[in-house]
C-alpha cells in the first residue's frame, strides 16, 4: 500500500487523515415500568382526578370534532375562545355550510392556520350532510377521511364523544410515555398502540384525560415539576428536576 503522503504548510508537516467523527451524546432511555408500576400509576391519577373532562367547551360530537380540529398546533383556551361565538351562530353541519368558509374564518382567525382550517370545516361538514345525514360517524375509517381530520383527532372524538377505550396520543402523552417511560417509541401511532395495550381496563377509557392533563401540568415538556409529581416515585426520568 502507497505511503500517506504529508501536507506542508509553511514550515509544519501534518498528516493528511480525515478528522474523527463527532458523536453525539444520547441518553439512554430507561427500560419502561412493569405492569404493576403501571397499574398503580393510573390508580394514583384516577384518585387524584376520579371524573376529567376535555378542557375543549363542545355541546356535542359535531361540535366536539370541529373544535379538536382546530385544536392542532394551538391551544384549548385559543380555540374555545373562537368557538363560543361561531357555535353560537352554527353548531350543526347544515349551519356552518350556510355560514360559509368566510364567515368561518373571520370567527377563527386568532387561531393558527385558520385558513386551511376554515376550509376543512367547511369540507368535512359537506361530507358528513351528504354522506352521514349531517351526523358524526362512529367509526374510525369514516372519521379518518374526512379533511382536517387524522389518528389523534379521530381518537378524541372517539373516546370522547362515544365512550370507546381509546388512547388519542398527542404532545403531551408522547412525552409523559417515553419519559417515565411507559412506552418508549418513536411515533405517537406506536406510543398509542403500546398504552392501548398495557393500560388496565378499569382505566383506558380515562387514560388519554389523565395522561394528556399529567403532561399539561405536572410533567411539563421544559422543566417537569418533578417535587409534586404524584408518581415520582415510580417513574424512571433519569433527568428529575429538585
Amino acid at each position: 500500500m502507497a505511503a500517506r503522503k504529508s501536507i506542508r504548510t509553511g514550515k509544519n508537516s501534518v498528516a493528511a487523515e480525515l478528522a474523527p467523527p463527532l458523536v453525539a451524546h444520547v441518553e439512554t432511555p430507561p427500560q419502561p415500568v412493569g405492569p404493576e408500576a403501571v397499574a398503580e400509576i393510573f390508580a394514583r391519577l384516577s384518585a387524584l382526578n376520579p371524573e376529567p373532562r376535555a378542557e375543549l367547551v363542545y355541546r356535542d360530537p359535531y361540535t366536539l370534532l370541529v373544535a379538536v380540529v382546530l385544536s392542532a398546533q394551538a391551544t384549548d383556551r385559543s380555540v374555545n375562545l373562537a368557538t363560543a361565538p361561531l357555535f353560537a351562530v352554527a353548531d350543526t353541519p347544515e349551519k356552518m355550510l350556510a355560514l360559509g368558509e368566510e364567515r368561518v374564518r373571520d370567527f377563527i382567525r386568532t387561531i393558527g392556520l385558520f385558513n386551511t382550517k376554515a376550509k376543512n370545516v367547511i369540507a368535512l361538514s359537506e361530507i358528513l350532510v351528504e354522506c352521514h345525514g349531517g351526523t358524526v360517524p362512529r367509526s374510525r375509517e369514516a372519521l379518518e377521511i374526512l379533511p382536517g381530520v387524522g389518528t389523534k383527532t379521530a381518537s378524541v372524538v372517539l373516546n370522547v364523544a362515544f365512550g370507546v377505550e381509546t388512547i388519542a396520543v398527542d404532545t403531551h402523552i408522547f412525552r409523559v410515555s417515553n419519559r417515565i417511560p411507559l412506552v418508549v417509541a418513536p411515533t405517537t401511532d406506536k406510543v398509542q398502540a403500546g398504552l392501548e395495550a398495557i393500560v388496565p381496563a378499569p382505566y383506558r377509557l380515562n387514560a388519554h384525560h389523565w395522561l394528556i392533563l399529567f403532561g399539561r401540568y405536572t410533567c411539563k415538556a421544559r422543566r417537569p415539576e418533578c417535587p409534586r409529581c404524584p408518581v415520582n416515585d415510580l417513574c424512571r426520568y433519569p433527568s428529575k428536576t429538585v
